[in-house]
Formats: C-alpha cells, structure tokens, sequence
C-alpha cells in the first residue's frame, strides 16, 4: 500500500501543511496548540518551549504555515475541561503525529489511563522491545502533543520522575492533577 505525505516516517515535502495557532492559558502555563484543516491536535506544548517546536515541526514536516485560529477548536476546549477537573476530556481528542515508525509504536502506546504510571520498561516491553528503554525515552522526549499523548506518565524504573522535557515540576503537577492530590502551584 502506497504511503501518504505525513504517514509515519515519511516527511511532507510536496505540500505545505496548514495548522491553526493557538494559545491557551493554564495553571502550569501558556500551551501552544496547533490544529490542522480536520480539527486534529498536532501539537500542544509550552509556549516557553515554542523553539523546540518550531524546530520539530520542521524535521516531521519541512515548511509549515501557521495562522491564527478564529474561534475555539475542539482541542482548546477539551485542555479548558482538562484543567478545571475533567481529567478525562483528552482520551478522545483526534490528533495526528508524523514520525518514524518506532517513533509512532511508542506514542501509541502512551495511551496510558489517567491516574496510572508505567516506567520506561514497561512501555518498551508493551512495544515488543523489552532492551529498547532508552530508544523509548528517546522517543517519549520527542512526542508533540503533550498532555493527550501522555508521555508524563512514563517514569523512571523506580518509579521516579525522571525525563519529562517541558520540566519534571509540571510533570510532578500534571500527575497530581490527575490522580485528585492537591497541586504544588495553580
């Protein structure tokens, strides 16, 4: 079966991708999401790390057109849910990720249930590479979209935070938040 521009591990360079900005204020910060022509999340990360994403973008995608979003997307408002308690208002929110087909094993296997952890480990051997742990991480720092591909639910062998790239204090919130324990901050 031929590939499609955007399938995992192929690079888009016969179009320009379209995605809609915008910026979402929440306890732990400003996220940056971007949506696409269908409505689906392609990335959600911290505006403090909107360098990392530019560059991102590139390496999956090449050249990008970002424009302002009129009105709210779908997305905007399950993360408005999400931070005012509804903890499961992302398991269903469609997104779209672009990279290698390890890349893709991994972040689908970080449908993790709100409110559990699993380590490195487990999430290598559930991907059928149980020596792979640090090609998983790897792979974990360089998922997209935060938070609904919840690669802050990954913890080290020992159960410590280890390894969240937007920073192990909103890790260590966004876990709380989750499990219903007061937060440090919000």
């Amino acid at each position: 079966m031929p590939k499609l521009p955007g399938d995992a591990g192929e690079q888009n360079t016969t179009m320009v991708e379209t995605f809609f900005l915008e910026r979402q204020r929440t306890p732990i910060g400003q996220l940056v999401l971007l949506t696409d022509v269908d409505d689906r999340l392609r990335v959600a990360d911290w505006v403090d790390y909107e360098v990392r994403m530019h560059r991102r973008l590139f390496l999956q995608y090449g050249s990008v057109a970002i424009i302002a979003r009129a009105g709210r997307s779908a997305a905007y408002c399950a993360f408005e849910a999400y931070f005012a308690g509804e903890v499961g208002a992302l398991s269903s929110l469609p997104v779209r990720m672009n990279g290698t087909p390890f890349q893709c094993s991994v972040w689908n296997e970080l449908r993790i249930p709100v409110g559990t952890t699993i380590t490195y480990g487990e999430l290598a051997r559930r991907i059928g590479r149980p020596t792979a742990f640090r090609a998983v991480g790897s792979a974990n720092g360089l998922n997209t979209i935060n938070i609904v591909v919840p690669c802050h639910r990954v913890v080290g062998a020992n159960a410590s935070l280890t390894g969240y790239g937007s920073g192990l204090s909103r890790k260590q919130w966004l876990l709380d938040h989750e499990s219903g324990r007061p937060t440090l901050f919000g």
